[in-house]
């Protein structure tokens, strides 16, 4: 099978989605994850043609932790609209990529790329199907699956979980992959969420942080889906579940059955 996570920014895929796309490639799956934007906007000392160049860079070291492949668009980082010429690119990615699901971001978000790009997948599932637009690419005969990852939104309303996954044996590959985005995880975020003064000056201790601050992250959301993840997991393994990606399956695009809920989301997994 084929899974395309099309992300904002170098390290959306793998913050947001990092435990699916390791399940599909340790199962034989193709992974792409593409940002949309070449992140030049993240930092708050780096020249922007030169982060960008690094988190391209990042991304790629990231990727082939689990044997994905990463592609970063040359769209501005913190400039991006749904515009036609966005658009279109995502419609020839889908079409000659041919995913069995996509993974986005919802139209609702705090980050104004986020919710670009989540517009524009909305805005071309159908048009992947219909010839005369993007004429240069051979149109699907039927819409890809979509589905939008995890967020803590709750208006206009929360994140619908569908599907609940649970990622705990998975946490520490996830952590490496986002220890890949140095310039990110170690550097901008703390300085942009004011908690530089939590880093760590050595490398492992880093790691270890990383690990402790992503699982502070993710741990709510089990929570918050725990009913979800009862009826997945059953009683017992439920309630004792930690880390979980959740996953909104998306009306724009194809439906999801139960025959390809159980090939996209569980089949490998068991």
């Amino acid at each position: 099978m084929k899974l395309l996570i099309l992300g904002a920014h170098p390290d959306d895929a793998e913050w947001h989605a990092g435990g699916l796309a390791t399940l599909y490639c340790a199962a034989g799956h193709n992974v792409r994850m593409v940002s949309v934007t070449d992140g030049r906007a993240g930092h708050h000392t780096l020249p922007p043609d030169e982060l960008a160049a690094l988190r391209t860079a990042e991304a790629a070291a990231s990727a082939a932790i689990i044997g994905a492949e990463y592609c970063v668009w040359d769209f501005p980082d913190g400039e991006l609209q749904p515009t036609l010429e966005v658009r279109r690119r995502i419609i020839a990615e889908i079409r000659s990529f041919e995913p069995d699901l996509v993974l986005t971001h919802r139209i609702n978000d705090y980050h104004p790329d986020h919710r670009a790009v989540g517009q524009a997948v909305q805005d071309a599932s159908y048009l992947v199907t219909v010839p005369h637009i993007v004429p240069d690419v051979p149109p699907l005969r039927q819409d890809p699956v979509v589905a939008y990852m995890p967020d803590r939104f709750t208006k206009p309303y929360p994140l619908c979980g569908d599907i609940v996954i649970d990622v705990g044996p998975h946490i520490e590959t996830i952590v490496d992959m986002l220890a890949c985005h140095r310039s990110q995880m170690y550097q901008w975020l703390p300085h942009n969420l004011r908690i530089t003064d939590r880093i760590p000056p050595e490398e492992a201790e880093r790691r270890q942080w990383l690990g402790q601050w992503y699982r502070a992250h993710l741990r709510p959301m089990a929570d918050r889906y725990r009913r979800e993840l009862i009826t997945e997991y059953g009683e017992q393994r439920g309630r004792e579940i930690e880390f979980a990606e959740v996953y909104e399956i998306s009306e724009y695009a194809g439906t999801l059955n139960a025959p390809d809920r159980e090939r996209l989301f569980w089949e490998f997994q068991r």
